[in-house]
């Protein structure tokens, strides 16, 4: 290109390998991932690790970013504001009244922090280093079958043992079942029985008046008064007796029927 021709094009000069920016942000979840990674640099235990000096290395770091024109997430810049709050509670000494937690306390807890993330990191490490089934090693083409031997365990008193015996015998034993037979009044039975309580009576008389003594029994009142009803009917179809009712749902009265009365 000659001297002419860059005059109107901006030809970018080679940078230095000290001045080009490595930004590497894989595996980073968060500045804390970033801070440790620092730490790991100064390749010293994170206990004994100078928190001043990594607060300078991250400030630097944010510093060089955002030079370079790299967006930075939000959670780094509040990371970044607060390492500058604990580098100036370091350097500062603390006044007396000051009720705010000292430089070297918070110091303690960003090393508690950098010591417990290291320790999850190289858990997850040693848990996707270990060999993975189907990838690493391999299950068995024919696997023996496992024999599951089943036992159990008693725990009954001398009254539970007894108690069941009891029970395991009332079931052998043959019992007799015998169903209630509910005496019933036949329909001729009740007509003969009408027919001689009323005999030649001529007045009105209430039918259970000639049905007390039967109606006496809660068991036999209702086949005595069907029994007696109906054949009752039957015996003024014929013509032996005369029935009436004086009101709704009043006694029914009965007599012998007069030979004379048409």
């Amino acid at each position: 290109m000659t001297s002419a021709q860059t005059e109107w094009f901006d030809v970018p000069q080679p940078a230095l390998a000290a001045d080009v920016l490595h930004v590497d942000v894989d595996g980073y979840e968060g500045p804390l991932d970033l801070l440790l990674d620092l730490a790991r640099r100064q390749k010293v235990d994170l206990a004994g690790i100078s928190v001043l000096s990594l607060a300078r290395q991250y400030l630097a770091f944010i510093d060089r970013v955002r030079e370079g024109r790299i967006e930075v997430a939000a959670d780094y810049l509040v990371m970044a504001a607060w390492l500058a709050y604990l580098k100036s509670r370091l350097m500062v000494p603390q006044a007396a009244d000051d009720d705010e937690p000292s430089g070297e306390m918070l110091a303690a807890m960003l090393q508690f922090r950098l010591q417990r993330l290291e320790a999850m990191r190289g858990a997850a490490a040693r848990l996707m280093a270990r060999s993975r089934l189907g990838i690493h090693i391999f299950g068995r083409g024919a696997p023996e079958p496992l024999e599951i031997a089943r036992r159990s365990i008693w725990d009954a008193s001398l009254y539970d043992v007894l108690k069941a015996y009891s029970s395991q015998r009332e079931r052998g034993i043959a019992t007799d079942y015998a169903p209630f037979v509910r005496k019933v009044w036949s329909l001729q039975d009740a007509r003969d029985i009408l027919q001689r309580l009323i005999g030649d009576s001529a007045d009105w008389v209430s039918l259970d008046a000639y049905l007390a003594q039967y109606l006496a029994s809660p068991a036999d009142r209702a086949t005595v008064r069907a029994s007696t009803f109906a054949s009752s009917l039957e015996l003024v179809r014929q013509g032996e007796i005369d029935m009436r009712q004086g009101q709704t749902f009043g006694p029914l009265l009965v007599r012998r029927r007069q030979r004379d009365e048409t």
